[in-house]
């Protein structure tokens, strides 16, 4: 399996390796020309110290070379001597070449190294002006060195200043990551590309249609289940009236009594996908928003839930009630309070109590509902919130969707839902803040 890698360490480390070679590549090019400049203005020097020589009837001279000293630039060894001493030449460590007939430059070895050396033969002497080879290579080197310190001093502030573009460079795609992060599982709205790049506006507009086909399958599926709901209310609505009325005619049937709460449960899950759906698709979004209060939303949804609180002898009533207007979807509203005390009324007792309380706090309207039920453990409050999840199945027919359709409107509403155990009552206490 290949290991990840950063592109923008990749980057700066090739720039790093690409500015040392280019740095070498420089200093080996300015030896080069270093090195062939010296030897223009050495030669020249050369030829020219030879020519004053033989302009003032040379006598033979012979140069001293010491191997223990390091001699420069400007240390010339200038030997003149007679043809007819020639077979004695072998004087002056081998510096003097065999006679030459023609004047100019000559290189050759000795045991001292490599030896540059400008001739200029005459009718009895031959004059010679030598350097060693390696004098110039030295100097060329210092120069060459010379022009490269700088830029060593400077790399790391070259390499810095590279890092720093390289990171400006590559920030839109930390911008394009941090507008990921941002959106919500449910927002597939398309990326403006506009702000980006040309490089990755493919990607962009890739993604974007992603975004398309995931939206029109989702769409598909919730309006699917919205469909079969709605479709499915109606022949069960008209078998449960039918088993009302053979419950009357036979009141002691055990067999029809279980039935009944059969279909009474479908029932109530058939309404709950249909509740479920229409928050998934989206519905509230474009109903029209209006002013009401929200304490009213509340009294009416205890007026409607009242009787099933009154079968298990529940004493269910507002607790505490504030005149709150709010300013959003009020079908929403009447969703979430419905479906918490409808919750808490199956999972309360016979003959508990249950407190709805609207009121508001810190700028926000509040809506609390707590019961004397048995609650539930904190670590499970974040899997209640999930479909079809329930934690007391012994204790009720309930379908596991009351407590996701809360959770689903109230983000819709940009409001918070939380939990926690209810200080007067013991049970569940369920707090759902929503922006005013």
């Amino acid at each position: 399996m290949q290991s990840q890698y950063s592109l923008k360490k990749r980057l700066i480390i090739y720039v790093s390796v690409f500015s040392i070679a280019l740095g070498c590549l420089l200093i080996f090019s300015a030896y080069r020309i270093a090195l062939q400049e010296i030897n223009e203005v050495l030669d020249a020097q050369m030829q020219n110290l030879a020519e004053r020589v033989a302009q003032h009837d040379p006598e033979p001279v012979q140069s001293q070379f010491d191997q223990a000293k390091h001699y420069h630039e400007e240390d010339l060894f200038v030997d003149v001597w007679s043809y007819a001493n020639a077979e004695h030449k072998t004087h002056a460590l081998n510096l003097l070449v065999h006679p030459v007939k023609k004047a100019g430059f000559y290189t050759h070895k000795t045991a001292q190294g490599v030896w540059h050396t400008y001739i200029l033969p005459l009718e009895h002497y031959q004059i010679q002006v030598s350097q060693q080879q390696s004098t110039r290579q030295h100097l060329a080197l210092e120069l060459a060195g010379s022009m490269f310190i700088p830029y060593l001093l400077f790399m790391p502030f070259i390499i810095w200043g590279l890092s720093w573009i390289i990171s400006r460079s590559l920030q839109p795609l930390d911008d394009f990551k941090a507008e990921l992060a941002q959106r919500g599982s449910e927002e597939l709205s398309p990326i403006e590309s506009n702000t980006y790049p040309l490089e990755i506006v493919p990607t962009i507009m890739e993604m974007n249609h992603l975004f398309e086909r995931i939206s029109s399958a989702q769409q598909e599926q919730r309006q699917f289940i919205a469909d079969a709901a709605h479709e499915l209310r109606t022949p069960i609505t008209a078998l449960n009236l039918q088993m009302q009325i053979l419950l009357k005619q036979f009141p002691d049937a055990q067999e029809l009594q279980n039935l009944s709460k059969g279909l009474i449960r479908i029932q109530h899950l058939v309404s709950q996908l249909l509740s479920l759906a229409k928050q998934d698709a989206s519905i509230l979004e474009v109903e029209t928003k209006q002013q009401f209060l929200l304490n009213q939303v509340a009294v009416n949804c205890v007026e409607q839930l009242v009787h099933l609180a009154m079968q298990k002898e529940i004493d269910l009533g507002m607790e505490r009630q504030e005149d709150v207007l709010l300013h959003c979807q009020e079908s929403a509203v009447h969703s979430i309070i419905y479906n918490l005390i409808d919750n808490a009324i199956k999972y309360t007792p016979n003959q508990g109590v249950i407190n709805v309380s609207v009121f508001e706090q810190a700028g926000f309207a509040m809506i609390q509902v707590e019961d004397s039920g048995p609650g539930i453990s904190p670590e499970l409050y974040e899997q209640i919130l999930k479909r079809f999840y329930r934690v007391h199945h012994h204790l009720e027919i309930g379908s596991g969707l009351g407590l996701s359709i809360v959770d689903k409107a109230t983000e819709r509403l940009g409001g918070k839902l939380s939990f926690s155990r209810s200080a007067s009552l013991g049970g569940l206490q369920v707090n759902v803040q929503l922006p005013l």
